[in-house]
């Protein structure tokens, strides 16, 4: 049998830049912050950022540092990933949230499948792909052995640019029995993104439109009969078999992350935009000085600095963790290991949304948080960010109880 040369070269594929290192993505993430300040109530307006920022990523980089090596990507790793997504968050919470949850699960993607829908899904080098992890609509085996999917998915973050969408619904399995979450990956071309983003309290230009797929064709090879969360990596994944342990890690633990980036993110931004009004603005009571030298302004800085500062080492450790337990080997990558870091990015989103909450944003002033100023902006935007179910029920609450039921083998 002859070899298939087409796909031969398509694996060894290089990336456009294949000088590129991961400390250079970092820069171009960081020195773009000043632009996406400047650029936030036109991103809300949108509902998502604009058709030049995208190419602007694009060329950077961006959507193709988790996409492995073979398939013309950068495969930097999460620790990159984190610090870029970091940086754009810092500049805009909307951009860094849009960002972030489409162009993460590209990990996710390589990961979980096998090698023939990994060929199709990544046959450009980027990958855009948000996901939600609510199961909904239907899936309904065709008589060659695909599956039709309808629905409606709300809040999929990242959808205006993307190349995939990745959704649960309910099936019943093969043997019998109730219903239990099935994933999919449908390709844009079977899914059409609805305009009703926007309304929302805070990350107005997040992209975190719903999509609806009718009489979507997605075959077989395309889903995983499992919850995402629920997927066990301890005896192996196509992804490390095809790529190596980077893409053998723990995919609820990069979830949860993806969580503390984003708090950290947006405590920076409240920080930047707290600095400039201690350079700029006075004390409001005597003694009338600028707020950099009164005491109380100091303290407040340093506090809030402090807390995110902290935030930001947790978040960064963890991705530290999870290669290093990644590279162990499949086995250590258990579910208690996972928790525990899921406990870490808990925490790190607790301390940047207290030095927002506590220190910066009830002294910032009044004039400070009209309608359009930066800080108002990041409050409303972490005020959303803390009501998302990631946060407010299961790292608050499930993740917590399910590391001591972990602990103590109670299942």
């Amino acid at each position: 049998m002859g070899v298939d040369t087409t796909v031969f070269e398509h694996r060894l594929a290089g990336p456009p830049e294949p000088g590129l290192t991961p400390e250079d993505v970092v820069a171009r993430a960081e020195a773009m912050i000043p632009a996406l300040v400047e650029r936030q109530a036109e991103t809300e307006q949108r509902t998502y950022y604009g058709e030049d920022v995208h190419e602007q990523f694009s060329e950077a980089g961006f959507y193709r540092i988790l996409v492995p090596r073979r398939y013309g990507g950068y495969e930097f790793g999460i620790d990159t990933f984190v610090r870029v997504a970091i940086n754009l968050t810092r500049g805009c919470p909307s951009t860094g949230w849009m960002y972030c949850l489409g162009a993460a699960h590209a990990l996710a993607a390589a990961t979980i499948f096998g090698e023939a829908a990994q060929e199709e899904i990544f046959a450009s080098g980027e990958f855009i792909c948000p996901a939600t992890v609510m199961p909904g609509g239907t899936a309904e085996r065709t008589s060659d052995g695909d599956w039709l999917i309808n629905g409606t998915w709300g809040y999929c973050s990242g959808s205006p640019y993307a190349s995939h969408f990745i959704g649960h619904a309910m099936v019943t399995p093969d043997g019998g029995g109730p219903p239990e979450p099935m994933m999919f990956i449908a390709p844009r071309s079977q899914w059409t993104r609805l305009d009703d983003w926007g309304g929302a309290l805070g990350l107005k230009g997040s992209g975190s439109h719903s999509v609806r797929v009718v009489n979507g064709r997605v075959p077989d090879h395309y889903t995983v009969k499992q919850h995402m969360s629920q997927i066990d990596v301890t005896g192996g994944t196509p992804g490390r078999a095809l790529h190596g342990p980077q893409y053998g890690g723990g995919q609820l633990t990069f979830m949860v992350l993806e969580d503390a980036l984003l708090a950290v993110g947006m405590a920076r931004g409240a920080l930047d935009a707290y600095e400039e009004l201690m350079r700029t603005r006075t004390t409001p009571f005597p003694p009338i000085v600028p707020r950099f030298e009164d005491p109380d302004f100091q303290l407040r800085y340093g506090k809030a600095a402090g807390l995110i500062a902290a935030a930001e080492a947790a978040t960064l450790d963890v991705a530290r963790q999870w290669h290093e337990a990644a590279a162990a080997g499949a086995a250590a990558v258990t579910r208690e290991h996972e928790l525990g870091l899921a406990g870490i990015c808990s925490e790190a989103v607790a301390l940047s949304w207290r030095a927002v909450e506590s220190y910066l944003f009830p002294t910032a002033g009044s004039s400070a948080v009209r309608g359009g100023e930066r800080i108002e902006r990041v409050w409303r935007d972490m005020s959303m960010f803390v009501t998302h179910a990631g946060v407010s029920t299961f790292l608050a609450t499930i993740a917590k109880r399910d590391l001591a039921k972990a602990r103590f083998g109670l299942g």
